[in-house]
C-alpha cells in the first residue's frame, strides 16, 4: 500500500507498489540458487575450505532508481511464499528445499552497521531454525557483553525494531547456547552465566582435545575465535562459525540461506573498510547465497584492490570478473547484472497500475505517454510523475499532459549523492554531449587528469557502446535533469552550476570537439568522426548561444565537399500541423544548422523548398561571408536544378567572384550553365581552369557526350572516377562511376550493366537522390531498342523526377527515349518525342537535345529552332556520330538474335 497516495485526497485512490515485470532477472537468480544447492550438497562440499573459489554472490547493479530494491523486495517475497511470487516467473526447480531469504537494507538512512547485518542473518535464523547455534552464539554473547556492557541483547534487539520482523527467540537462543556450554564442560551454576569464563573453560578443552568440547563445537577454528579480542574485527570472523553450524543442523532444520544486500553502494568509502567487513562476511559463509543489489559492479575480482580487501582477483570471484572475448566494463562477469531500463510499454503499464479509481488506471493514456517519454525508461521518474499527478489533484485541478513535461531535483540528489566533486564537475560537463570519451568529458570538465572522468564512467548511469565513435552515454532522464534543474536542488549547493557555468563547459565541449576532428584529420580524414563532430558542435553552439562558430565552419565546408549528405539533425524549425509559422533561426550556430539541414534533405525535398529555407537563412543576415557563400552556392545548385538558369547564373558569379574556397564550384557551376545553354565552347574554355576541387574531368565529360564523342566522355568520367579515389571521396566517386554507366549505355550495354551494378554498389552507402536518377536513365538507354518497357519506365521516372524538383532531368529522360525509338525505327513515336522534347526545351536550356534526337534518326533540323548550339566542331561531325551509335545498336541487336 502506497500511504502517501492513500493520504493525497478525499477522493478514494487505489494504489499500489506496482511492479513491472523482471522475468530475465528471477530466471538468472533461479538458476544461480540451484546451481548453489548443487553445489553445497555435492560430496566434496567443504565449509570450512577457506581456499576454494567463491561462487555464491550474484550482483544487480544499475542507475539510481532503475528498481533494483523492488526487485530485492519481490525477490525476498517470492523466496518466502510462493503465493508472493509473480505468476509470470513460474515455480523454481528446487521446490523441496528450505529457503530462508533475510533482506538487508545497508543504506545509510536505514543505519545498517555490520553489527546489525550479523545480528539481522542470525535474528532470521533464530526465527526459522528454533534452536541454538552453540559454537557461533558463545562468540556472539562474549563479543556483546565487552561491546555492551549493562545492555542486554533483549533490549537492544526491541529497541533497534528488530524484534519487529524475527521474533524474541535470539536473546534466549543465545543464553540457552552459554548455558549449554556450561554444562557440557560441567562448570559451576554460576560461571555458566558468563559467557568469557565459559568461552576461556572451552577454549581449555578444545586444547586438551577433550571428546565433550570437541562434539560442541566441532569447526577447527572455535578456539581460535573465542581466543581473540571480542571487537568489531573478530566479529567479522564469526560468520565462519555460523556457517559450520548451518552446516550441522539436522535434516528437519535445515536452511539455505539468501542474503540479499541492497543499496551497497552506501557502504563505500575511501578505505573500503565495511565492504571488507561485508566481504569477509560472504567469503566466510559459501553455504549462504548472497543478492547484492547497488549502483556499481563489485570489483571484488579486480587484482587491484588487494591490500583494501582480503580476498580479491579473478581467481578468487570468477563469477564477478570479465569473461573471456568480452569487453571488460560492459561484460562485468556472469554474476553480475545490469538492471535495464523499462521498456516503453513496461512504463506504461507501470503507471496504468500504480494509481486506480473504480478499477481504472486514474493516469490518462495521454499523461502516460508523456510521463514515459521524458521517463526514458527510469522507473524512479514514474514514482516522481506519480507523486507530482497526486500533488496536483489535491490543489483541486485535474492534471494535464503538460504538467509532465517536467524534470524532477530528486533525479540530480539521487545522481549525485555518492559522487565526489570532480565526478559531479565531469558529470555535468557529459552532460552537455550526446556521447563523449574519457578525453572529451576531460576537457569539457576542463581538468588535466581524467582520473575522475575514468571512475565516472565506471558507474551505471554511463552505458557503453565499445564500438561507437565515443562509447560512452549518459542515461537519458539523468542528462536531461542535470541540464535543466540544476538550479533547482539543494544538494551539493556548493558546486552547482550557474548559467555562466553551463556556457563556459559547453565551450569547453565544443573546442574539445574540435581539437578531435582536427586532429584526426591531420592523420586520416574520418568521414562517420567529422559528422559526428558536426552534429554535436552544432547542437552546442545552437543550444547554448555560442557566437564563435571556429572549427564549425571548416568542418561544414568538409561535409560539402563530398556530396554524400548524411542526415545532422532534423530540421530546426519545421512547423507541425496547425501550429502556424515558427520563427527562424536567431544564432549563427542555429543558421548554419538550417543551411546544412536544407542542403542534406534536399535529396529528400523537393528543390523550390531548398531555395525557399536558404533564401530565408540568408535573409536573417547571421551567416559569415564564407558561410553566406555556402548558402548563395547551394541556393544557385538548387535554382539551376529548378530550370531558373538566369538566378543560378547571378548565384555562382556572386560566389566566383568572391574568390573564396567555393569559388572553383561555382566556376564550374558557371561552366555547367553555358553548356545547358549550348555555348560549348565557352565551357570548354573553363575546363582548364576548375582542378580538382571544380570536378574538372566530370565537366569535360559532360561536354564530351553530348557531341555523340563517347569515347572521350568515357575516358574523363574514368579519370574523374580515379581523382575520387585517389582524394578518397566516395560521392564523388559515386556520381561519376553513375555516369560512366549512363555514357557506356549508349555504346556497349554489356560493359553498362557492369558499371551499373558498381554504380549501385556505390550508392547504396549514399544518399544521392539524383544520382539515382541518373542510373536509372542509364537502365533506360541499356535496354533502348529492346521490348524491357523503355517506355514505361521512362514515364513513371518523369512523374518520379518531376515530383523531386528535378525538372532538369526531363530532356535527358526524353532523349534516351528517342535513342530507344530511333534504334527501333519507330517513326511516329519518335516524331511525338521530339514534340516533348521542344517543349520541355522551350526555355533555351538544353535545347541541344531536340538537336542530338534529329541526329538519331538522321533528320533534318527544323528551321524555327529557339536557340541553336554552339558545338565545338560544327553540326554535321555531331550528326555523324550520334547516327553511328543508332546503327551500332541496330547492328548489336541482330547479333544478339
Amino acid at each position: 500500500m502506497d500511504l502517501r497516495a492513500l493520504f493525497s485526497s478525499n477522493d478514494p485512490v487505489g494504489s499500489s507498489e506496482a511492479f513491472t515485470n523482471r522475468q530475465r532477472q528471477w530466471n538468472v537468480i533461479a538458476s544461480a540458487i540451484e546451481e548453489h544447492l548443487r553445489h553445497v550438497a555435492a560430496p566434496g562440499f567443504d565449509v570450512e575450505d577457506l581456499e576454494t573459489p567463491r561462487s555464491n554472490v550474484i550482483v544487480f547493479h544499475g542507475v539510481g532508481g532503475v528498481g533494483k530494491s523492488t526487485l530485492l523486495r519481490k525477490i525476498e517475497a517470492a523466496l518466502t511464499t510462493a503465493e508472493q511470487r509473480p505468476q509470470q516467473w513460474g515455480a523454481p526447480a528446487w521446490a523441496g528445499e528450505t529457503i530462508l531469504p533475510v533482506r538487508i537494507d545497508l543504506s545509510r538512512s536505514a543505519s545498517m552497521d555490520f553489527e546489525r547485518v550479523v545480528l539481522t542473518i542470525r535474528l532470521a535464523l533464530a526465527a526459522a531454525v528454533g534452536r541454538p547455534l552453540p559454537s557461533f552464539d558463545l562468540a556472539l554473547r562474549r563479543y556483546w557483553d565487552a561491546q555492551h556492557p549493562g545492555e542486554p541483547l533483549e533490549e537492544y534487539v526491541r529497541r533497534t525494531g528488530l524484534v519487529g520482523k524475527f521474533g524474541q527467540a535470539l536473546p534466549e537462543q543465545v543464553q540457552s547456547a552459554v548455558g549449554q556450554a556450561a554444562s557440557a564442560l560441567q562448570l559451576p551454576g554460576l560461571v555458566g552465566s558468563v559467557a568469557g569464563q565459559v568461552a576461556t573453560a572451552l577454549v581449555e578443552a578444545l586444547r586438551e582435545r577433550r571428546e565433550r568440547a570437541r562434539a560442541l563445537a566441532g569447526c577447527a577454528r572455535t578456539a581460535a575465535l573465542l581466543e581473540a579480542d571480542p571487537d568489531l574485527e573478530a566479529l567479522s570472523y564469526y560468520p565462519h562459525l555460523l556457517a559450520w553450524e548451518i552446516s550441522r543442523l539436522p535434516t528437519k532444520a535445515a536452511v539455505v540461506p539468501v542474503i540479499l544486500l541492497d543499496t551497497f553502494e552506501d557502504t563505500a568509502d575511501r578505505h573500503r573498510d565495511t565492504e571488507r567487513l561485508l566481504q569477509r562476511l560472504v567469503w566466510l559463509m559459501p553455504n549462504a547465497f548472497f543478492v547484492i543489489g547497488g549502483r556499481n559492479r563489485l570489483a571484488w575480482a579486480d587484482p587491484a584492490l588487494q591490500g583494501q580487501l582480503d580476498f580479491t582477483g579473478p581467481d578468487a570471484w570468477p563469477g564477478l570478473a570479465p569473461q573471456a572475448g568480452q569487453h571488460a566494463r560492459a561484460a562485468g562477469g556472469a554474476r553480475q547484472h545490469l538492471i535495464g531500463d523499462f521498456s516503453p510499454e513496461d512504463c506504461d503499464g507501470y503507471l496504468a497500475r500504480r494509481l486506480t479509481q473504480d478499477g481504472q488506471p486514474l493516469l490518462t493514456p495521454a499523461i502516460r505517454a508523456v510521463i514515459t517519454e521524458r521517463a526514458h525508461g527510469l522507473p524512479l521518474h514514474l514514482d516522481l510523475a506519480v507523486a507530482r499527478y497526486l500533488e496536483i489533484r489535491r490543489t483541486g485541478r485535474t492534471p494535464t499532459p503538460d504538467d509532465f513535461d517536467h524534470t524532477f531535483p530528486a533525479l540530480v540528489a539521487r545522481t549525485l549523492s555518492d559522487l565526489t566533486a570532480n565526478e559531479r564537475h565531469v558529470l555535468r560537463s557529459a552532460s552537455l554531449l550526446d556521447a563523449f570519451d574519457l578525453d572529451l568529458a576531460t576537457q569539457a570538465a576542463g581538468l588535466t587528469h581524467q582520473a575522475a572522468a575514468r571512475r565516472l564512467v565506471e558507474r551505471p548511469m554511463i552505458t557503453e557502446d565499445p564500438y561507437a565513435i565515443w562509447p560512452y552515454h549518459l542515461h537519458g532522464a539523468i542528462r536531461t535533469a542535470l541540464r535543466t534543474a540544476d538550479d533547482h536542488t539543494e544538494d551539493h549547493a556548493e558546486d552547482r552550476w550557474t548559467p555562466d557555468d553551463w556556457h563556459q563547459a559547453a565551450e569547453r565541449a565544443l573546442a574539445a570537439l574540435g581539437r578531435q576532428w582536427q586532429d584526426a584529420s591531420a592523420l586520416r580524414p574520418s568521414r562517420p568522426l567529422l559528422v559526428a563532430c558536426l552534429r554535436q558542435g552544432l547542437r552546442l553552439a545552437r543550444d547554448h548561444h555560442l557566437d564563435d562558430l571556429g572549427w564549425l565552419t571548416d568542418a561544414a565546408f568538409a561535409y560539402t565537399d563530398d556530396s554524400v549528405w548524411e542526415p545532422l539533425a532534423p530540421p530546426t524549425h519545421t512547423p507541425a500541423p496547425g501550429t502556424g509559422p515558427q520563427p527562424g533561426p536567431d544564432t549563427p550556430a542555429d543558421a548554419l544548422a538550417e543551411v546544412l539541414t536544407a542542403i542534406a534533405r534536399r535529396q529528400h525535398e523537393h528543390r523550390a523548398h531548398t531555395a525557399e529555407r536558404l533564401t530565408a537563412v540568408l535573409g536573417t543576415g547571421l551567416l559569415s561571408g564564407e558561410l553566406a557563400e555556402l548558402a548563395l552556392y547551394y541556393r544557385a545548385k538548387a535554382d539551376k536544378d529548378l530550370a531558373r538558369t538566369d538566378a543560378a547564373l547571378e548565384g555562382m558569379r556572386q560566389v566566383a567572384d568572391a574568390d573564396g574556397r567555393l569559388a572553383p564550384r561555382a566556376r564550374r557551376g558557371l561552366a555547367s550553365l553555358a553548356r545547358i545553354r549550348g555555348d560549348f565552347p565557352t565551357a570548354m574554355a573553363a575546363v582548364p581552369t576548375l582542378g580538382w576541387e571544380g570536378r574538372h574531368h566530370r565537366v569535360l565529360a559532360h561536354i564530351r557526350w553530348p557531341h555523340g564523342d563517347i569515347d572521350r566522355a568515357v575516358a574523363a568520367f574514368e579519370a574523374a572516377r580515379a581523382e575520387a579515389e585517389q582524394h578518397d571521396a566516395p560521392g564523388e566517386r559515386a556520381i561519376a562511376q553513375t555516369l560512366l554507366a549512363l555514357v557506356t549505355a549508349f555504346t556497349d550495354p554489356a560493359r553498362a550493366d557492369d558499371e551499373l551494378a558498381l554504380a549501385h554498389q556505390y550508392l547504396a552507402q549514399l544518399d544521392q537522390r539524383a544520382t539515382t536518377f541518373y542510373a536509372a536513365v542509364a537502365a533506360l538507354l541499356r535496354d533502348a531498342g529492346t521490348d524491357r518497357d523503355v517506355t514505361d519506365r521512362a514515364t513513371a521516372l518523369l512523374t518520379q523526377s518531376t515530383a523531386a524538383g528535378l525538372p532538369w532531368l526531363t530532356p535527358l529522360i526524353h532523349t534516351a527515349v528517342a535513342f530507344h525509338h530511333a534504334v527501333r525505327g519507330a517513326q511516329n513515336d519518335l516524331t511525338a518525342t521530339i514534340d516533348r522534347l521542344r517543349e520541355a526545351t522551350a526555355n533555351g536550356d538544353f535545347a541541344y537535345y531536340v538537336d542530338i534526337a534529329h541526329f538519331m534518326a538522321d533528320l533534318p533540323l527544323p528551321a524555327d529552332r529557339p536557340s541553336q548550339p554552339q558545338w565545338l566542331d560544327g553540326d554535321e561531325p555531331t550528326r555523324q556520330r550520334w547516327r553511328a551509335l543508332v546503327t551500332a545498336r541496330r547492328h548489336h541487336l541482330r547479333d544478339v538474335r
